[in-house]
């Protein structure tokens, strides 16, 4: 008997995408301006995504069709061609890193089945913890943040004092910080970058236990196709900003108070994810640039085979320039 053939794994083209936007942006780095950055990026990422053999629909992108012209929410992209699917982009993880020249901006994509995606709705953020495969099986969302460091801790083998607990570097984090302090464990603040440091915390870089606090509910989605991938956990509750926003939730059926695991923000059995740097940080390096070539590191997973690959690819910048006649990067 013949045996079956392996079938397509479009992280391997995907990552294509990524670094088209991380080439992109990274022109931009330490300029200062948040939205040229991000819209070189977007514009490569969309013309990159376009030539991929997939017919796909945007659930997590740029907003809604009138504030993002290109790579919005339910826009269709790629060729047209099966397979069907969701795909959540963030052509930079970390806007405002880039724009200062800090660590850890990246560029973001994740595939999976149509329909698997959780859309967000009018829900902007969402409290959430995310942990790796040690704790995936015992964070959760309805307990104070002191048990699930605790369970944690004891899940990987740790003393409370080991355990690390990533937070956005926000006031409305204090309360959370005080009170991992107040049991023993160490807190790293970050400012900006969920997708990133959620995947740290799943894979233990710089020794980051946790991820814990109120972040971006679209980066929720983006992390739990990472982690399915890695095999870690996200949990979360939806976090409306306002009474508005609450009742505009609640009216299209969303229900606050109910937790969301890993599967509710993607259900999808076999996930597709890439990322690659743009600023050096703790996940990639970032783009570097020779005399003639250009350097750029991605990190491609596939939920269903789990592996994870770091591709390290160099770029004749003469060659990028005859096929797209300009080079994207330098936009301004």
């Amino acid at each position: 008997m013949t045996p079956a053939k392996p079938d397509r794994n479009l992280a391997l083209e995907l990552v294509r995408v990524t670094e088209a936007a991380a080439l992109a942006a990274a022109h931009w780095m330490g300029r200062g301006d948040k939205i040229g950055a991000d819209g070189a990026a977007v514009d490569a990422m969309r013309l990159m995504l376009n030539s991929v053999s997939i017919d796909g629909i945007v659930v997590i992108g740029e907003g809604e069709k009138d504030a993002a012209p290109m790579l919005f929410n339910g826009e269709h992209v790629g060729t047209g061609e099966p397979p069907q699917v969701d795909i959540a982009v963030d052509p930079i993880d970390g806007t405002r890193l880039l724009s200062r020249g800090e660590a850890n901006a990246i560029a973001v994509i994740s595939v999976a089945e149509r329909g698997t995606m959780l859309d967000p709705g009018p829900c902007f953020y969402m409290e959430k913890v995310a942990t790796g495969p040690e704790g995936a099986d015992v964070i959760d969302i309805e307990k104070p943040i002191e048990d699930n460091i605790k369970a944690v801790a004891k899940a990987k083998g740790l003393d409370v004092d080991e355990v690390t607990v990533a937070m956005l570097d926000r006031p409305r984090h204090d309360d959370f910080v005080e009170r991992a302090r107040g049991i023993g464990a160490r807190v790293r603040l970050f400012s900006d970058g969920d997708i990133a440091t959620a995947i740290a915390a799943a894979r233990g870089f710089l020794g980051i236990d946790l991820l814990y606090g109120i972040g971006g509910t679209p980066e929720g989605v983006t992390s739990a196709c990472a982690l399915t991938c890695i095999g870690g956990a996200i949990q979360g509750r939806l976090w409306p900003r306002n009474d508005e926003e609450c009742r505009k939730a609640i009216d299209m059926g969303y229900d606050i108070a109910k937790p969301i695991s890993t599967r509710d923000l993607c259900s999808s059995d076999d996930i597709f994810f890439a990322a690659t740097g743009i600023t050096d940080g703790f996940l990639l390096e970032g783009v570097r640039y020779g005399k003639d070539r250009i350097t750029t590191q991605s990190l491609i997973m596939r939920s269903r085979s789990g592996t994870i690959r770091t591709v390290v690819a160099e770029h004749d910048a003469g060659k990028l320039r005859e096929i797209a006649r300009e080079e994207p990067w330098r936009r301004h």
